[in-house]
């Protein structure tokens, strides 16, 4: 697991309705052993909490801030508002639009204020993200970064050798 030092990541979701898409990345940190806290909080709803969260994330200890938002899809932008921590935002797919103006509202901030966007519903490569920003300080998570995409480049190599099979190539 983390040590006491290790830097946390706080999953922050605009509506409980958003955590079937935003569960892989909570799973995701947790299986790197990065301590993660996940809260629902609104750009439009509670403005307020948004904001002091943001504005004390980094003394209370987190390193990355993920942002889980649909629609409108304001809270990347609020929460990197507010604080110097680096924020990525998860556009969510919603029946109106499929995720595309989630999509335009998370990766089009103004100047000085970026949100590091994945794909609509990209949750697990946004805690991929989040490990590889922990990890420019954390040798553990760089090591496990490491193994990680050893494992992908086995996985499709057996695949190739599968199909290669197959095919009598």
């Amino acid at each position: 697991m983390a040590n006491d030092t290790a830097k946390k990541v706080a999953v922050i979701m605009g509506s409980d309705s958003d955590l079937p898409t935003v569960k892989p990345a909570i799973d995701k940190l947790k299986s790197f052993g990065v301590e993660v806290e996940a809260h629902v909080m609104s750009a439009h709803r509670t403005p307020a909490q948004a904001s002091e969260f943001a504005a004390n994330a980094k003394a209370n200890g987190f390193g990355v801030i993920i942002a889980a938002a649909g629609k409108a899809a304001h809270l990347g932008g609020v929460l990197a508002a507010h604080t110097t921590l680096p924020v990525i935002g998860i556009p969510i797919k919603s029946s109106t639009l499929d995720g595309l103006d989630a999509l335009l509202a998370t990766v089009q901030m103004p100047s000085g204020i970026p949100v590091a966007t994945v794909a609509i519903n990209g949750a697990e490569n946004a805690a991929i993200l989040a490990v590889q920003m922990l990890a420019l300080s954390d040798e553990r998570l760089a090591q496990e970064l490491v193994s990680m995409k050893e494992k992908m480049e086995k996985s499709v190599m057996e695949k190739d050798k599968k199909l290669q099979e197959e095919l009598g190539c």
